[in-house]
């Protein structure tokens, strides 16, 4: 029973008075109330100062500043190859039919990105044609065919793996010459999708154990299913074998430069004349920071202003959306020679390179 509730029932009882307060504790009482009062003034200013920082006012100049947001938006437009990131979401985003438009009527190399290795490139075109987009299959870039890619490059004769995942993940190993094996596989490698349970589990940290090397399309840990809650995703399952086998899986999704190595090499073009737009500067601007591939972050998605202090490197420039970027200025227009000009140097700077 509280205070006072006892003092309604019991009408005699009255509160201390103050004049039986000890002047010790009375003292030590306000004194501890200065201190909060103090430290919470402190907090309130340090929240001031970092708003009025110097390192916070450069990154809203990427956002709000004409000067450095118009020429670098118009450096960004001038780009002959786009990586695009299209992770989260079953919706298209303001803009998105548009920066389409503007990248096939000015002649643009590009690629939609994604961390998932469970669909097929065919199945993220069929994807986006029911959202009102038309591409063509070739247009799209998996975490599960960088995956194959890395494992091509390592046995370059192909070999054998167990695999965790769903269609898009195995035809991309079988398309590089890797078939499945649950005995003495090279490889255990585990990507995304639904199919995880005890037993498969069970049998990569088994087949680790052997001495198969340990892969992971990505590690992102959780994912949203299509109602919008939370879900394990290939981190979490990943983490699980690491933690049994105490070995460190290799991951060739974002953020690693090497699915941007890749996607790059697909384009045909050079990390100049490339950009990714990305909503995640935990994934996406860092995969472009760590390739030295200039990062364009849009706010239609996952990180806000305000989360932009919390990490220490920050994009190449700030979008509202997407829709900034169209322009029907001819000048942003590609022609044939200019493209293949920029192929040619690529295959000429790196000469042992051979597209897949």
């Amino acid at each position: 029973m509280s205070g006072k509730e006892e003092q309604q029932k019991n009408p005699e009882i009255r509160e201390p008075s103050t004049d039986s307060v000890n002047p010790e504790e009375d003292s030590i009482s306000r004194d501890l109330a200065a201190d909060f009062a103090h430290n919470l003034n402190t907090h309130d200013q340090g929240d001031r100062q970092r708003q009025n920082s110097a390192s916070v006012q450069k990154d809203w100049a990427l956002l709000k500043n004409p000067a450095i947001h118009n020429e670098r938006l118009e450096n960004i437009r001038q780009k002959k190859g786009f990586i695009i990131d299209m992770d989260g979401g079953t919706k298209l985003l303001p803009g998105a039919k548009e920066l389409v438009d503007f990248l096939n009527r000015n002649n643009k190399k590009y690629l939609f990105l994604t961390n998932n290795s469970a669909p097929t490139p065919r199945e993220l075109q069929q994807k986006l044609s029911r959202l009102g987009i038309e591409v063509t299959e070739d247009h799209f870039f998996t975490a599960g065919q960088a995956t194959a890619y890395f494992l091509s490059s390592q046995s370059p004769n192909g070999g054998t793996c167990y695999v965790i995942g769903e269609p898009g993940l195995a035809y991309s190993l079988y398309d590089k010459g890797f078939f499945m094996n649950d005995h003495n596989p090279d490889y255990v490698i585990l990507g995304e999708g639904p199919s995880y349970n005890y037993e498969k589990l069970s049998k990569a940290v088994q087949l680790v154990q052997q001495g198969a090397k340990l892969i992971a399309t990505n590690l992102d840990v959780e994912n949203l299913d299509s109602k919008g809650n939370k879900i394990p995703s290939c981190g979490a399952f990943t983490a699980c074998v690491e933690l049994v086998t105490r070995t460190k899986a290799f991951f060739c999704g974002k953020p690693s430069a090497l699915i941007m190595r890749y996607a790059q090499k697909v384009l045909g073009l050079s990390r100049l004349e490339t950009c990714i737009i990305g909503d995640r500067m935990d994934t996406d601007i860092v995969a472009g920071i760590s390739s030295e591939i200039d990062p364009v972050l849009v706010l239609s998605g996952v990180t806000s202003m305000e989360e932009l202090a919390l990490f220490a490197y920050r994009p190449y420039l700030i979008l509202g959306g997407v829709y900034e970027i169209p322009s029907d200025d001819r000048k942003h227009n590609i022609s044939e020679s200019d493209m293949e000009a920029a192929s040619r140097r690529v295959r000429f700077a790196n000469p042992l390179t051979t597209e897949n």
